[in-house]
């Protein structure tokens, strides 16, 4: 049986949310959103952990986080930084902005030789998730079937925030629960009771609130490392002069989806995801860690 990896994207500065996220203290006893998603993802079966970081938090993240678990589980980091581009490309002057979540796996690909799974280091999603995914990519691994993706979805209304809009992949399946689109919304929120994303062109557009959400915990075989490689260079060719274009897992998988190249699982979870998009959500998620903390469903100690 081959343990699978945990990828974490922890490089986002947090801008709307006013900080670094990914080392703040929520729990009841200052644990953080990756403590527990560490815990439960050692608890799930997982053999090792890599980080996606920046410089510029790399000796924070280095003291705060990695030292933690060091005696925990195997641990290992790469940086996403603007300049980490293909030969041939120069990362324009005035580009603030990362180069999105997609580029931020590719980082990994040096790393990375199991089946694995990536997640959000700013987002709880739960130990039945951590769960579900972790017993299937150990199922898949026995197989070794190169094109078998999965992902473990939230209903959409479950994971909007009372203090503004958030961009959620909202998932189309068929009968089989495979993923058969996926489309970015980038500016949902609740509107008068209803769920609405704002287009581009200032329109409204009316969603389902059961809909299925990716909340970007994907389970993948390295053989994403490949494609990712030849799709970033495109995406580069069309988008260099764009300082504000990202290359999201969302696009990549779903172009991988049409062109017959993978097979997306839908995996459901009985487990709650919450996070921290803006500073006014924090309080609520220190509400939902005690909550946790006091039904038993974590330990004084994590570790």
């Amino acid at each position: 049986m081959q343990q699978p990896t945990l990828l974490v994207l922890a490089a986002g500065m947090g801008s709307r949310y006013g900080g670094l996220k990914q080392i703040d203290p929520l729990g009841p006893h200052g644990e953080t959103i990756i403590d527990y998603s560490i815990y439960d993802a050692v608890k799930a079966g997982f053999g090792k952990i890599v980080f996606v970081i920046r410089r510029s938090i790399e000796q924070d993240f280095k003291e705060v986080i990695l030292n933690k678990y060091q005696h925990i589980i195997d641990v290992d980091y790469v940086l996403q930084e603007l300049e980490s581009l293909p030969d041939g490309f120069v990362c324009p002057s005035e580009r603030i902005k990362p180069w999105g979540t997609a580029h931020a796996i590719l980082m990994a690909k040096d790393k990375i030789d199991t089946f694995f799974a990536v997640i959000n280091g700013d987002d709880f999603y739960g130990s039945h998730a951590f769960q579900t995914m972790a017993d299937y990519l150990i199922s898949l691994s026995l197989t070794e079937d190169r094109d078998a993706y999965s992902m473990i979805a939230y209903s959409l209304s479950s994971t909007l925030s009372e203090n503004g809009t958030v961009s959620r992949g909202v998932c189309t399946e068929n009968d089989q629960h495979f993923l058969v689109q996926i489309k970015e919304f980038t500016k949902i929120q609740f509107m008068d009771n209803k769920v609405v994303n704002t287009n581009m062109d200032g329109s409204f557009e009316y969603l389902e609130p059961d809909t299925s959400v990716s909340m970007n915990f994907w389970g993948f075989h390295p053989s994403l490392f490949q494609y990712l490689d030849k799709m970033f260079v495109s995406f580069l060719k069309d988008n260099m002069n764009d300082i504000k274009s990202e290359f999201y897992i969302p696009f990549a998988v779903d172009d991988l989806i049409k062109t017959q190249k993978a097979k997306v699982k839908i995996l459901k979870t009985t487990s709650e995801w919450f996070g921290v998009t803006y500073q006014e959500d924090r309080q609520k998620v220190v509400e939902n860690f005690n909550a946790l903390y006091k039904n038993g469903m974590y330990p004084i100690s994590l570790w």
